[in-house]
């Protein structure tokens, strides 16, 4: 080690901590502003910071501290020349223009309370053909018809278009299911009928009539089925080692609800689709009071 080094020496000429004259201000230029008092430091001292020595706090020959940038009122303007990039703080400017809001997601995210309507999943309707079968017959010369009397004693026929499954029984009835809307539930009946007619009985298409309509929906958050149980208990079923999801019995509309925490909600026993609204239009403001937080 040097022996004239001492690392607690101040320099010896006040002149190495001058910047370079490329980074003093013009001399018409007013000087820079700065928090110290007038008449006590130079004007052109306060752009040496980047050429004073690291660790130390003083300038060359005066006691006076070191002005900082990040001390500067908000208000100075530096010229470009003098601006210390190596005092530059991120944390700082961030403090002083905080980022905007981003509004949430997930108010967008979930559906208004307006465009919340169950979806049909299944209709079920009974027809009368007002004749007697021979469910052989029909099981040997229709397409797309299993019959198996020990197991079932109805042929189970089903078609593509619309997408169902019926049940025909050797007393002429005929229970038609899984159909989307009411409109298809009674083609496909219709269409049931008339293979039954191409096969030679004298088949007619009578009392139709729906007699189960099944719903479902999301309501977008999950449930508190235990405190649900708690305060409905005189309405409500709820065992989770038997069924997942607790039933809710309307008695106006006559309807079951399944409710399940995740959130979904099925609607069965409906006769008509405004049942099937009428009954989410009761329970969704109840099952709010019950969200998951």
């Amino acid at each position: 080690m040097d022996p004239q080094f001492s690392p607690f020496a101040t320099p010896q000429s006040p002149a190495i901590l001058m910047p370079p004259p490329s980074l003093l201000p013009p001399p018409s230029l007013p000087p820079p502003m700065t928090n110290e008092r007038p008449n006590e430091t130079p004007p052109h001292h306060s752009s040496s910071h980047h050429s004073e020595r690291p660790g130390s706090h003083r300038y060359g020959g005066g006691g006076e501290s070191k002005p900082s940038l990040l001390t500067q009122s908000p208000g100075s303007s530096l010229p470009g020349s003098v601006l210390n990039l190596a005092s530059y703080n991120p944390l700082s400017i961030q403090s002083q223009h905080p980022p905007a809001s981003v509004p949430s997601t997930s108010a967008s995210a979930s559906v208004p309370d307006s465009n919340l309507h169950p979806t049909l999943q299944n209709i079920v309707s009974t027809v009368n053909l007002g004749c007697t079968l021979d469910l052989k017959k029909i099981a040997l010369y229709a397409r797309n018809a299993e019959y198996n009397p020990k197991r079932f004693a109805a042929v189970i026929m089903r078609i593509r278009s619309p997408r169902t499954t019926a049940l025909i029984f050797s007393s002429g009835k005929m229970v038609c299911t899984g159909a989307k809307s009411e409109e298809d539930s009674r083609l496909a009946a219709r269409k049931y009928a008339r293979i039954i007619q191409k096969l030679g009985f004298p088949a007619k298409f009578m009392d139709f009539k729906i007699q189960n309509i099944v719903g479902s929906i999301d309501v977008g958050f999950c449930l508190r089925l235990e405190c649900f149980h708690t305060c409905h208990s005189q309405f409500s079923s709820y065992e989770p080692e038997l069924f997942p999801g607790l039933i809710y019995r309307l008695h106006d509309p006559k309807v079951v609800l399944l409710i399940f925490v995740s959130g979904k909600v099925v609607i069965t026993g409906a006769k008509l689709r405004t049942e099937i609204n009428e009954a989410f239009d009761k329970i969704y403001p109840i099952l709010r009071n019950f969200k998951k937080v």
